[in-house]
Parts: structure tokens; sequence; C-alpha cells
């Protein structure tokens, strides 16, 4: 079902209803096989992939335990816990090191740092009770958040001894590093004075700085950073509204007016300057939209992913579907697929006739729903 918009009319929601579901789904042949191969009511979520084809995922039993594992050619390695009962991964880099955290065996969450020769790290707390590893380099850094002894969470880095150094705030009690380039350089939330959190950007030897937020807006929040230092994220609007973007240390484009509506957040960004996030409609399921070389498009509901987690420099965009009240691993391309040729004359007739009742209805939804800075296109896919 299209997202439903008062300025809408019926003709045009039935126009792009028959369009779209005419139109295969763009690379099924490729990316045929949903999840990991979990049975019953398992479920679970592609957290990372890395250049070797290897998958950090999540499989959540139907009961609701998680359990980190390692995902690559139908077959599926459990990384374990730290004495407890639960893991998750985050993050995964090309020599296939992972992060994520894992219960220990009182319960606690704490980050960790797996490595098939030596098996699964604790790389500890900031002295409270909890820890969160969410991106590793590749050199094996790790970023992620951890409890103070003061028992409020602050970002952190890992040192060349693996001990975690505190990146400290913006004045508030808070932070949370979300994304670590080959550079040393962090990203995250961070609390100020007067309690609004903020997107910040951490340089070894110039600390914590606030990146700022969209006009208007009070709370900002970054993502991810590529080597070139392009930091993605989200940011309230004047409007009160969510909208990704992206910021290369000059300005802050909004990703999220070239979308043109619903609330958005960018989650991923790769090396060659690709964005990906999602975007939420009028209370509907998220979709998956990639920014790429000044084009918006947003991909249609079963074109993309219900978890939009990260884009490699591949292309590859990763995640999960929601299929059968679970979560299903799959990955897509970031270029959509265009449909196959179609031989049947029957089908032909049928597109034929529906173009012909419907294009004018569709040619002014396209209009209305282009949106973004002159000389950028928004697609709806």
């Amino acid at each position: 079902m299209p997202p439903r918009c008062s300025c809408w009319s019926a003709a045009q929601r039935l126009t792009l209803l028959l369009l779209l579901s005419a139109t295969p789904l763009a690379g099924a042949s490729i990316y045929a096989e949903h999840g990991f191969g979990e049975k019953g009511g398992d479920g679970s979520i592609a957290s990372d992939l890395n250049p070797a084809g290897l998958v950090a995922g999540i499989i959540t039993e139907e009961e609701g335990r998680r359990r980190a594992v390692i995902y690559q050619h139908g077959r599926i390695r459990e990384l374990g816990t730290l004495g407890g009962n639960e893991g998750f991964t985050k993050a995964i880099n090309a020599h296939g090191v992972v992060v994520g955290s894992a219960q220990t065996a009182s319960g606690a969450w704490h980050a960790f740092r797996y490595e098939e020769a030596t098996g699964m790290r604790d790389l500890g707390t900031l002295g409270g009770n909890s820890s969160y590893a969410t991106a590793i380099t590749h050199d094996g850094r790790v970023a992620g958040y951890a409890d103070t002894s003061g028992g409020d969470f602050h970002a952190f880095v890992t040192q060349a001894d693996h001990s975690l150094q505190d990146l400290g705030t913006l004045g508030g009690a808070s932070s949370y590093a979300s994304g670590l380039n080959a550079h040393g350089v962090v990203v995250g939330t961070a609390q100020r004075s007067d309690g609004f959190r903020r997107a910040f950007v951490y340089r070894p030897g110039a600390g914590m700085q606030e990146i700022g937020t969209l006009p208007g807006g009070r709370i900002s929040s970054a993502t991810a950073i590529n080597d070139a230092g392009l930091i993605v994220g989200a940011s309230e609007t004047e409007k009160r509204r969510w909208h990704a973007f992206a910021w290369d240390g000059k300005r802050m484009l909004d990703l999220g007016a070239m979308i043109g509506q619903g609330d958005s957040y960018a989650t991923a960004v790769n090396a060659a300057g690709h964005v990906v996030g999602s975007v939420s409609i009028n209370g509907y399921e998220p979709m998956t939209f990639v920014y790429k070389e000044g084009v918006m498009t947003v991909r249609r509901r079963d074109d993309g992913l219900y978890l939009t987690n990260k884009i490699t420099d591949a292309g590859l965009v990763v995640g999960a579907v929601y299929t059968g009240h679970k979560f299903q691993a799959f990955a897509v391309p970031s270029q959509a697929a265009p449909a196959p040729q179609r031989s049947n004359p029957l089908e032909w007739f049928f597109m034929t006739v529906i173009a012909a009742a419907c294009g004018a209805a569709l040619y002014k939804l396209k209009r209305r729903h282009r949106a973004g800075l002159p000389g950028q296109r928004t697609y709806f896919r």
C-alpha cells in the first residue's frame, strides 16, 4: 500500500498501487534468500557486511533471546556470550573482527570484540556496570558508549591496548558514540549543559565539538562517518519533525527536505559518500532511502528494507525485512534494478491500458513528490 497523503487524490493513489503491484521485485533473482536459514519462529537481522561476504548478524529466537552470529555461504557461526544468555553484533571490519555487546554471568551488558583466533574479548566499562560497542575500523579501533562510575553513559574509543578512552560530553551528563573512521574521528550524540542533545564530532587532539542542527531544530544525532569526513545523522526541524542530514564540515544538507515528507533518519554512509537510511510517512512502516550523486531515491516497500543498517563500499544495503511477524536478514543493491522485459502480450496490453487511463494522474504525482535543491532529484520507487 502506498503511503497516504491528504494531497493525493484517490485516482493518484490507485494509479500508484496498480503500477507498483504490476512491477516485479527489482533484483529478486539475485537477493531471493531471506534470513540466515533460521527455523520456525526465529528471526534474523544483518548488522553489517564486510568485503569478504561475512555478515555480522543477530538471530532472535521466538521467545526473544538474541544470539550474536556471523553468517557466510549458508553457514552460521555462533559467537557466544561473556558468560550470560544473550548477545548481539553491531559491526564487522575487513579482517572479520566483530564488535557488539553480550551479557556477562551477572546479566550486565558489556561491549565485546570477537576474533576467530581468540574468541570474544570483554572490553570492560568506564567504571560502571555496562558498555556497548557500535563501530570498528580497519585497524581494529572500537567506538561505543559505557557507564561511568557516576552512572551516566559516556562515549568511548579504544586505545592501542584496547582500554577505553572516555570522550566526555558537551557539558551535560551523557554521550553516545555511534560512528568511527580510519583517522580516529568519532561521531555520536552528546548532552549539553542545557539538557538538549546534539550531534558531535570528536577529533584526536581537538576534543568533542558540536555539529548543530538543521535551522530551527533543538536536537540532533550523528550516526556514521566515512574516511573523507562526511557525517550523517538526523536533526529536528523547525516544525518539530526529524530529517536525515549529511554534514561535510561546512554545511548541513537537509536530506529529509529532498524526500519531501515523513520523518527520516540517515543510518550509514560509504566511502563514495552514498547515504542510506529510513523514512516513515504518515505512520506507515519505514522505507529505505538512498542518496547518491545528488539523487534521492525512496525505495518501494517490497524493494527495500524495514531496518536499514549499513551500506557497503560495493553498494549493498544491509538490514532486515519484516515478514510473517518477524525480522529476516536481507540485502538489496543501492541502485534499484530495472524491471525485466516482459514477453507476455497480455501483460503488455494490461500495462498499456493502465498507462493510458491513469497517465495524467501519475504525472501529477511524480511532480508533486520531487523535492530537493536545484539540480537534485527525488525518486519514489
